[in-house]
């Protein structure tokens, strides 16, 4: 038995699936409040405040804030769809956050790493002489 190749089948089914799952996911989404997406980044803004973003990256923090306090606002007018945008934005803001805070912080212990290592080699060079 032969098989027979048409051009173009797969790609058209291919297509057909993703407008489907699309569609589908749409609608599902359109519906239902964003409640597990809105705790998740809560959770963010939190440890972006935990490690220290107020004061090393206060900047995206605050925009994470304002854009959850906006998301609360969009689920309290139902507007599901915005609500999940702005949780997610904010949950990107509070991560950008986090990891400006880190890397500060990150960077003055490599400071002052370097810092006590040129004390403790003056030290050793004294002592040497």
């Amino acid at each position: 038995m032969k098989t027979i190749y048409r051009p173009g089948t797969n790609q058209r089914l291919q297509i057909l699936g993703v407008s489907l799952a699309a569609t589908l996911l749409t609608s599902a989404c359109a519906g239902n409040p964003p409640v597990a997406q809105i705790a998740v980044a809560k959770a963010a803004v939190n440890n972006a405040s935990a490690a220290g973003a107020n004061e090393f990256a206060p900047l995206p923090l605050r925009s994470a804030q304002q854009k959850m306090e906006a998301a609360q606002q969009a689920m309290a007018t139902e507007d599901y769809q915005m609500a999940r945008l702005l949780s997610e934005e904010a949950e990107v803001d509070a991560l950008l956050s986090t990891a400006t805070a880190r890397s500060v912080k990150a960077q003055r212990a490599v400071s002052q790493l370097q810092q006590d290592n040129n004390v403790l080699r003056q030290e050793i060079d004294r002592k040497t002489q």
